[in-house]
């Protein structure tokens, strides 16, 4: 065995001699591998060969209907690539056609109860989380959401903080201008029906060590989530859904039950590895089943991701240099290529150089949920202005899928709430519809939850800076967060009527239209009315709202989000990115003044952090308080 610190070292030789390769690549021609322990490797063209085939779709879909029928069930089944494209849909006969939404929690309002909607919404939407939590370093299930969007770390431990990803499941959503329709070729990252899924049946697909799509399972009928985590389930869905991807699993030591985060071990599955067998999917009970808006009805191949035609690849310009990789469209352009601020607050070269100063922070970052250890993080930043417009968007090469739509969650977040018109355009939203019971949901009575929680008749008027840490923390259902019997924020729902499906603000912004694209699959693009917020309101950390400050007066011009590898390492990205891109220009960019920050706030319950970076965050670095003074 290598001594530790020659180890060390080589890897980073290596590793720097494989990032200069991928600086010296081409613009977009080849697709990635992912990352390996040495950092992102670039496979070329061989890596094609890493793609679901149709051949492979048939198989997943047959050992999974082999596994219903050895149980005497009958399950709906769906396969997506590994950005989102969903390659079949299957009904055994005699599937349930709808299920139902529960939170386990017996609470009414948001979307609870909701029984209307069609199982193959359910199925496509676990494939797609399966898909998008993984990468090559990281395998997450739908279970590994379960644990990580409660309102308790881990589930029903009593005081302890919300999940890591509290939130989450509120992404990836149809209305969001950021994804992609299935009338968009293989693009990607492509819409999911009901956000990410927290219910136990989704789970990645992997060839060759890279991750290539992802396999969902309804069959019980219930879409919900597991809430006592120190137990076994004996869960259908997620037993077949185990048995559709034999031979297709994901690498032991990189699935969930080998990762901690704040040093808890998350899960991966309750269901033994194995199924029954594979067979011929045309001499099985069932069918294809079309779904409109997602699949036509014949099986295809997955897109190979990192070819331009899976809408994500290398970056052959401006962040070639750092390893970044860009969206593009049908034309192989860059989808958002870096602009100036629509209310000229932002130059082009600022933006630029912010997203450049926050990739240099991710390539030094040690990654906080890949295998193995001592990895850079994973992850995407974007820029926007104040208007929510986009100003530039790369992402790392191994990045996870999800962080796309998050990232810009993140960014339009703290730059409304910032906003000094963010009381005034909460006011002006009409009330939102239940459709579990019909009940009306008035948003204004959160922007005087939170003036009268904070003491300040001006908030949301005022432009105190908020980060998306502190927004969360205002939207948590305890105040302290996960104290039990504390207060809740008022950005959510007191605890009794709380769910992870009936949350507060996040989703009652954007409920009409989650339910109008899942109900009658609206094409429309806007989740909440508002333009600045158009692809929803994310409540975990990872966006910091932009300041120029000239002559002593701050003004709001955009924020920056992050998303991807750990919460602690999205919030030092995003605001180590910008203090490092401030000192770059010199020219007033920057931060929120510290007195203009949210964490100035005297709350009953204690103050409101800004962000939180990690301790030793830098691979190769024993550096310390990396954000300190900042």
């Amino acid at each position: 065995m290598m001594p530790c610190a020659f180890r060390r070292s080589w890897q980073r030789v290596l590793q720097a001699s494989l990032l200069a390769g991928l600086a010296a690549c081409g613009g977009g021609g080849d697709a990635i591998s992912g990352a390996t322990a040495l950092g992102a490797v670039d496979c070329g063209t061989s890596c094609a060969q890493d793609v679901l085939t149709v051949a492979d779709v048939e198989r997943v879909l047959a050992q999974a209907v082999r596994a219903a029928q050895a149980r005497g069930q009958a399950a709906t089944v769906a396969v997506t690539d590994r950005v989102g494209n969903v390659l079949a849909v299957y009904a055994m006969a005699g599937a349930a056609p709808t299920f139902t939404i529960d939170g386990r929690r017996a609470v009414a309002g948001g979307l609870e109860g909701v029984a209307i909607l069609p199982s193959t919404l359910a199925a496509i939407s676990k494939a797609l989380t399966g898909a998008y939590l993984s990468s090559a370093g990281n395998a997450f299930s739908s279970r590994t959401a379960s644990q990580i969007v409660q309102e308790n770390f881990n589930p029903l431990e009593a005081n302890q903080p919300s999940g890591p990803l509290f939130g989450v499941q509120f992404s990836q959503l149809s209305c969001s201008d950021i994804v992609r329709r299935d009338s968009d070729a293989d693009l990607g990252p492509k819409r999911s029906p009901l956000g990410l899924s927290a219910d136990p049946g989704g789970m990645p697909l992997y060839k060759n060590g890279r991750v290539v799509g992802g396999v969902g399972v309804m069959a019980d009928g219930r879409y919900s989530l597991d809430l006592a985590i120190f137990d076994f389930d004996n869960d259908l869905d997620e037993q077949l859904a185990v048995a559709a991807s034999v031979g297709f699993e994901a690498p032991a030591d990189i699935r969930a039950n080998q990762i901690t985060a704040d040093g808890r071990s998350l899960r991966y599955s309750d269901a033994a590895d194995g199924g029954s067998g594979s067979a011929v999917l045309a001499t099985l009970p069932g069918a294809l089943v079309p779904v409109i808006g997602y699949f036509a009805g014949a099986p295809r191949a997955g897109a190979a991701f990192g070819l331009a035609a899976s809408g994500i690849r290398r970056d052959s310009g401006v962040f070639a240099d750092l390893g970044g990789w860009l969206l593009v469209d049908a034309g192989n352009t860059n989808r958002f290529p870096v602009q100036a601020g629509t209310d000229g607050g932002l130059s082009a070269a600022e933006v630029q150089q912010v997203l450049r100063s926050a990739l240099q922070v991710a390539n030094r970052a040690r990654a906080q949920i890949r295998r193995p250890a001592g990895q850079a993080a994973q992850v995407t930043i974007t820029v926007v202005d104040s208007n929510g417009v986009v100003l530039g968007l790369v992402r790392t090469p191994d990045a996870p899928v999800f962080g796309t739509d998050v990232a810009l969650q993140k960014a339009r977040s703290a730059a409304f709430l910032s906003h000094p018109l963010a009381a005034t355009e909460l006011l002006a939203l009409p009330p939102r519809t239940y459709p579990g019971n019909a009940a009306t949901a008035p948003v204004a009575p959160y922007v005087a939850a939170l003036r009268a929680f904070v003491g300040d008749a001006t908030a949301l008027s005022n432009g105190l800076a908020f980060s998306t840490r502190a927004i969360g923390s205002l939207a948590r259902p305890f105040f302290p967060d996960g104290i039990a019997g504390s207060v809740n924020g008022p950005l959510s729902k007191p605890y009794a009527q709380w769910s992870p499906f009936s949350t507060g603000l996040q989703l009652d912004l954007a409920i009409d239209a989650i339910v109008a694209a899942a109900a009658a699959n609206s094409l429309a693009f806007g989740c909440t009315g508002l333009p600045r917020l158009m692809n929803g309101l994310q409540i975990f950390p990872g966006g910091v709202p932009i300041y120029r400050t000239l002559a002593g007066v701050p003004q709001l011009i955009g924020a920056i989000g992050v998303s991807g590898d750990g919460v602690d390492q999205d919030d030092m990205v995003a605001f180590l990115g910008l203090s490092n891109a401030a000192g770059v220009m010199g020219n007033g960019l920057g931060q929120a003044p510290p007195p203009r920050r949210s964490d100035t706030l005297t709350l009953a319950g204690g103050q409101l952090r800004y962000v939180q970076c990690p301790q030793t965050p830098f691979n190769g670095s024993s550096e310390q308080n990396v954000c300190a003074g900042k």
